[in-house]
Order: C-alpha cells, then structure tokens, then sequence
C-alpha cells in the first residue's frame, strides 16, 4: 500500500514539474498572443492564468500541446469579451479629460440656456443625426431604440427577430462610428 502512494506522490511531483516546465516555455508567446486581442493588462494576465489552471486540471492527453494552449486562449478570449457590457451613449460623449473645459454631458445637462450652450446643443444634436443617417439601417435602428427610447434589447430582439447578441454587436458599431464622428467636431471645436 505504501508502494502505491509512493508512486502516486512521485506522479503528482513530476506532473507538477512538466507543468512548470510548460509555464516557464509557453507564458511569454501565450502572454503576447493574448495581450494583442484584449483591452488591458489585467484581463490578459487573468486568462493566462486561466489557460495554465485548465491545463493542471487537464486530465485528457493533449497531442499537440502549442495548437491546445492557443485554443484555450482563444476560447477564453472570447469568453471575456462576452462578458463585457455594450458601449453606452454617455460614453460617446463623456469627456475622459477632467481638465477639459468641453464636455458633451455638461452640455447637454447644462440647465443653462445661454446662447453659446444652446449652439453648442445644436451643433452636437445635427451632428450625432449626421452621423445616425450614414449608419446602416440596422445599427441606426438598434441605436435609437435602446440608446435614446430607452427599449431593452430583449425587446428589440422580439420585434425584430435578430438575436440580442447582434443587436449588441450593432449598438457597437454604431457607437464607434459616432464616437468617431464626435470625436471630429470636438476637436474642431477646440481648435485641435
């Protein structure tokens, strides 16, 4: 009986040791390749992490161990970026400046109507309409209705048929394309 914990403790101490021996070759390369496909240093180092966990408690063999550990950094991935909420409209517009004298929800929370607010209203309403007009069909539509009327996308998803991903994966688009557009006429604004 002591024979067989014996083997069982050398098993798991060598498991242990391939298993530092793959971290050590592989968490540059993996680190790198992960690093390129998400939005911060946190979130890379968690899915490494991730990826080293499900290889300990792999009980499977693995037969090609480069294609598997890219695999699972790929699935986590995406896995993470699932998990993140849609851009919102306050995020269009939100100054990320505190020095910055011209921030789109002073603006257009501003209670004051004087008339440089009330032009600078204006412009920022024509534009973001601009803007709206030269999305497609469907990413204007997703905008509007969740963004500015306030309709939950598992509504939308009933009304229009499309899953609640792809309305998500719309609202997305359309909120980088006006960011964008925003962006433009901020800097015009502020003379940049």
């Amino acid at each position: 009986m002591e024979a067989a914990i014996t083997l069982t403790a050398l098993m798991a101490e060598e498991q242990k040791r391939n298993i530092s021996s793959i971290i050590g070759d592989y968490s540059k390369r993996l680190l790198g390749f992960i690093r390129k496909r998400v939005a911060n240093e946190a979130d890379a180092e968690d899915i490494l992490q991730d990826v080293f966990y499900q290889l300990a408690g792999n009980t499977q063999p693995i037969e090609q161990l480069t294609a598997w550990l890219f695999r699972v950094a790929r699935n986590r991935i995406v896995d993470v970026k699932r998990k993140h909420k849609p851009e919102l409209l306050d995020d269009i517009y939100s100054s990320t400046d505190e020095d910055d004298m011209l921030g789109w929800t002073e603006i257009l929370t501003d209670l004051d109507n004087n008339p440089e607010t009330t032009y600078l209203r204006t412009i920022f309403w024509e534009t973001l309409n601009a803007a709206l007009d030269e999305l497609p069909a469907e990413q204007k539509q997703v905008f509007v209705q969740n963004e500015l009327e306030g309709i939950p996308f598992k509504e939308i998803a009933e009304q229009t048929g499309a899953t609640v991903n792809t309305l998500l994966s719309r609202k997305r688009y359309a909120v980088l394309h006006l960011r964008e557009r925003l962006q433009v006429l901020r800097n015009e604004l502020l003379n940049y």
